[in-house]
């Protein structure tokens, strides 16, 4: 498997719940040398292989080489999972500047389909690949739209979902699966990120659930696509929200 940003949060418990299940994983992280290191430890204490390569998702470069070194250290990648994604300080769409607007996209929507082209030219069956999952993960951001705090972000993450559709339709016959993960408000370090680091516990009230989500369960959703027990399930978005 191989997870992208897989230092902290989801793709952390994505990367360990994964070598629980039997998966060598390899994943990318941008800065988090440390964290990255432990994660590997996790994966290692589990018996399986680990692999972090640094990479920065706003550099189609650095995905090809992400990908060129996962795929001669396993060989075989049967799964990615596409979880990078940035967004910026809360802010109303009056104040966004170019700057910001191009990193959200480059990072959330330019890299993520240079991932998945990347994972479609090593696993297609029509040239002469053995298949596979491809995961991406999205948000209810996309459904709810996050006025008033980062719409570019789910602006952005509205079109991971059309990627998702569009591209399973494309693949479909070439033994490739392509599914979504749509997250809730998940306890992680994203929310910082944003400048609200309490955000989950600010908005929990509002979910029909009354709590926030963990990254565990998103990883559950995630290895649950990426097994064969979803074997007919292709251009879907899961919906992992606590019933928003």
């Amino acid at each position: 498997m191989l997870v992208t940003g897989g230092s902290r949060g989801i793709g952390a418990a994505t990367a360990q719940l994964a070598a629980e299940n039997g998966y060598d994983v390899c994943f990318s992280y941008r800065s988090r040398k440390q964290d990255a290191k432990a994660v590997c430890r996790a994966i290692e204490a589990a018996g399986q292989r680990a692999l972090a390569v640094q990479a920065d998702f706003s550099s189609a470069a650095d995905i090809a080489t992400l990908w060129n070194k996962a795929v001669s250290t396993f060989g075989t990648i049967n799964v990615l999972v596409n979880n990078v994604g940035v967004l910026e300080q809360q802010k109303h769409l009056v104040d966004y500047d170019v700057i910001r607007l191009r990193r959200i996209f480059n990072v959330n929507v330019v890299g993520t389909i240079i991932s998945c082209r990347e994972a479609v030219r090593h696993m297609s069956t029509r040239d002469g690949g053995a298949g596979g999952v491809i995961v991406n993960l999205s948000s209810v951001a996309a459904r709810l739209g996050a006025s008033g705090e980062y719409v570019d972000y789910a602006a952005s993450k509205a079109a991971v979902d059309v990627l998702t559709k569009g591209l399973a339709g494309e693949v479909a016959e070439q033994g490739i699966r392509v599914n979504a993960v749509r997250p809730g408000s998940i306890y992680t370090d994203i929310h910082a990120d944003g400048g609200e680091p309490a955000r989950v516990d600010r908005v929990k009230n509002g979910i029909p659930m009354k709590r926030g989500g963990q990254p565990e369960e998103i990883a559950a959703a995630i290895l649950w696509l990426a097994s064969d027990a979803s074997s007919y399930v292709t251009g879907s978005i899961l919906d992992v929200t606590g019933g928003l």
